[in-house]
């Protein structure tokens, strides 16, 4: 791989011009394209073979004009103050909207305040259930349009009219995140580089990478169901993996102009060395993402795989146009008027740097700087063991939205659990007595203390299946509500030996609680396919099998600390002020899934950029400490600015007004935090400086059975020495101790 990375490296700086012409005309194709279709999104889950899933489908064939699998809007009027929307001035007015909300695209019925008992006992809040025939991915914007209209119709008459509910399309949300992300890493790589060229470089990368990314996103969302928050999640990595992608081959290619290459061979030796690492992060991120569709989940796997594009445009970019670029910048890369003589020493090895100091104090000391890493990421975890998960509602909307605002008007009005009702399904087609079935039913959730109303039965034409809406007393997402659901569906046995009927419950509340549940129970498993990846994958780079080892358990660590991290800060609201969370909740159950796929492709970019330069130090004779030492040398620097521009571009996102893309932003820079300078540069060198010669031990016949791969250039290496070039020997990457290495 190195060789043909190296070769096209060097096809790419002489074609530059070719190259930047293609990749500008990809990009203003799929600007258009994405400008000319009308893309939706939606947050709809299905789970077949789930309870609820089982009652919608009940629902669909038994009460074919309820569209169970229809959208829904809640349209939430509000009296002024001191009047009542029941008084004879403004109930006309109300009466007036809910006859438009009849009359709009694509609606299938609207439940009218007056007459369903949707009117609060103080009479200043109301609101109108309006069902679709459509799914939420097929609302088309007329009817989109018409519900806005009827909004602003209810103001002009003095209401204060909100909207709610999955019907009601996101609002556009500030763009100051990924400014500010950006900012700050044109900042680190400037200070990084000490060039404005080479800083721009790399911004230049994320730039085409993201926009490309973003637009051919736009353009699939016309033709599949695509989650409302992949872009968001394909934005955030798109940014940060291609920012750093770049910082790693840019500062490749410096070293090798410092050591005395022209520019094209530069460039094709440092696509062919950290162009190789950049390809097995890259697939590991990619691996990590893709393989969140197996879950089975649609808007969970168009997640993944958008971000997944979103990195594979990434490492796309840094190997074709970033090469190119670099033909254009020469060697004013390896000058910049930033460059200190600090920096200068630094380069040229007359100054100790810090990450020599640093990897120094470790080996010295591994044993209390392995103890205090460990003990202070397990102080973070242990709020990980209350994690709770659900799905994103409207509560958990930008506090200024509609959708927010409807919420918090119904549960003033109503309370917390109207926002969140039950559809509680009595099938009771197998029953001697299915109207005596269902009057049971409505009793017995009557009678339970956490539900604050109960709404009559309702039939289908047959009479033997019927329909009762539950209000919890409290919110979607609380404790009480989670234990309310099972509370009713393991009274559905005895029900059934009575009266021969079966209850099941469904609706939005119970749907997020039964997807929870899956996505919590897929948790663990999905790790150990993310952990046993990374064993194979590092035990091919490294051809250790302790190293593997040390950075899956690493990995761990990295991930329980940051869960730890979102719920104390999100679930149970400390310092939540500070990080501008306004409401606590339980985690947003796709979180820790992402975070795993995520954390695992980051944690083994950094493991590779460092470890990769302590090897190669190993087998050309360098004791174990001073192999480490002489990563921390190599790669310190890179590794710190890549970690800091990721923890910046991830970071910005807490600056979003929408709870989820907050916890979003504050796990990834967690994660990042933890990872890079927790693990990568504390522990594994404790442990690597414990573990001594045994850390690269590897039986003689698994290293027989082991594919060479060639990750890090070893065969470039021989083929740019048979060619009679001098081969320094930091300029390429580890590889497998050959016969000439010492034994061990």
């Amino acid at each position: 791989m190195a060789t043909f990375l190296y070769r096209l490296g060097r096809l790419a700086f002489r074609r530059r011009r070719f190259v930047v012409l293609i990749w500008i005309a990809l990009l203003a194709a799929v600007t258009m394209g994405a400008g000319s279709v009308s893309g939706t999104t939606t947050d709809n889950f299905t789970l077949p073979g789930t309870q609820s899933q089982q009652a919608i489908d009940l629902l669909e064939k038994e009460f074919p004009q309820a569209s169970a699998s229809g959208a829904t809007a809640r349209v939430v009027f509000e009296a002024p103050d001191g009047q009542k929307l029941t008084s004879a001035a403004l109930k006309p007015e109300v009466e007036s909207l809910v006859a438009g909300l009849e009359k709009a695209p694509q609606v299938a019925s609207v439940s009218d305040p007056f007459t369903s008992g949707l009117v609060s006992a103080s009479g200043t809040v109301a609101y109108a259930q309006v069902t679709y025939g459509v799914p939420q991915a097929d609302i088309t914007p007329d009817a989109s349009e018409a519900l806005r209209d009827i909004a602003e119709q209810g103001k002009e008459a003095g209401l204060a009219i909100s909207l709610g509910g999955n019907a009601v399309l996101d609002e556009g949300g500030s763009r100051a995140a990924e400014l500010i992300g950006l900012l700050v890493a044109a900042f680190a790589l400037v200070i990084t580089f000490g060039s404005v060229v080479a800083a721009g470089l790399p911004l230049l990368s994320a730039i085409f990478g993201v926009g490309a990314a973003l637009g051919a996103i736009t353009i699939a969302s016309s033709f599949v169901d695509m989650a409302s928050n992949a872009q968001t999640l394909a934005l955030m990595l798109g940014l940060a993996v291609a920012i750093d992608y770049a910082l790693f081959i840019v500062s490749r290619y410096r070293g090798e102009l410092r050591d005395g290459h022209e520019p094209e061979e530069a460039a094709g030796r440092a696509l062919g060395t950290a162009g190789s690492a950049v390809v097995f992060a890259g697939l590991t991120v990619i691996i990590a993402l893709a393989g969140l569709s197996v879950i089975g989940i649609q808007m969970l796997t168009t997640m993944g795989l958008a971000a997944a594009f979103a990195v594979t445009v990434a490492v796309l970019v840094a190997l074709t146009l970033l090469p190119a670029t670099l033909g254009f910048a020469g060697t004013r890369l390896a000058s910049g008027r930033f460059i200190t003589r600090r920096m200068r020493d630094a380069e040229r090895g007359r100054r100790t740097t810090t990450g020599v100091r640093w990897g120094r104090f470790v080996t010295r000391h591994p044993w209390k700087t392995l103890l205090a890493s460990v003990v202070g990421l397990g102080i973070l975890s242990v709020p990980a063991l209350s994690l709770r998960l659900t799905l994103p509602d409207d509560s958990m909307a930008s506090p200024h939205s509609t959708q927010r605002v409807a919420y918090d008007t119904l549960s003033k009005g109503f309370g917390p659990g109207f926002s969140g009702p039950l559809t509680v399904v009595v099938d009771a087609r197998t029953s001697e007595d299915p109207k005596r079935a269902a009057q049971d039913t409505a009793g017995l959730l009557g009678r339970l203390d956490d539900v604050a109303a109960v709404r009559p039965p309702v039939f289908n034409q047959a009479g033997d299946v019927a329909l009762i809406t539950a209000i919890p007393g409290s919110s979607p997402t609380s404790q009480a509500t989670v234990d309310l659901v099972a509370d009713i569906r393991e009274r559905s046995g005895a029900l059934e030996e009575e009266s021969g009927a079966r209850l099941m419950v469904t609706g939005t509340t119970a749907v997020n609680i039964d997807v929870s549940d899956k996505l919590g129970d897929a948790m663990v498993p999905y790790l150990g396919i993310v952990v046993g990846l990374a064993l194979v994958l590092l035990l091919l780079v490294f051809r250790s099998i302790l190293v593997p080892l040390k950075a899956a358990l690493g990995f761990l660590l990295s991930v329980t600390a940051t869960l730890g991290v979102l719920v104390a800060v999100f679930q149970w609201g400390w310092l939540k002020d500070l990080f501008g969370v306004d409401e606590t909740a339980p985690v947003v159950s796709l979180l820790p899934i992402l975070l795993i796929g995520v954390v695992f492709g980051l944690a083994m970019d950094y493991e590779v950029f460092l470890v990769s330069r302590m090897r190669e130090e190993y087998v050309h004779g360098a004791t174990p400490d001073e192999a480490i030492v002489s990563g921390f040398r190599h790669g310190a620097r890179v590794v710190t600015a890549a970690a800091v521009i990721m923890i910046s571009v991830f970071a910005g996102f807490l600056l979003d007004d929408v709870a989820l893309v907050k916890s979003i932003g504050m796990g990834l820079a967690s994660a990042v935090l933890f990872d890079a300078f927790v693990v990568r540069m504390t522990i594994v060198p404790a442990v690597m400086a414990l573990l001594g010669h045994r850390a690269w031990a590897l039986p003689a016949w698994l290293d027989r059975v082991l594919p060479d791969v060639d990750v890090e250039g070893e065969r470039l290496r021989h083929a740019l020495a048979a060619r009679g070039e001098a081969v320094h020997p930091a300029a390429l990457g580890s590889h497998k101790p050959t016969a000439s290495a010492p034994a061990r």
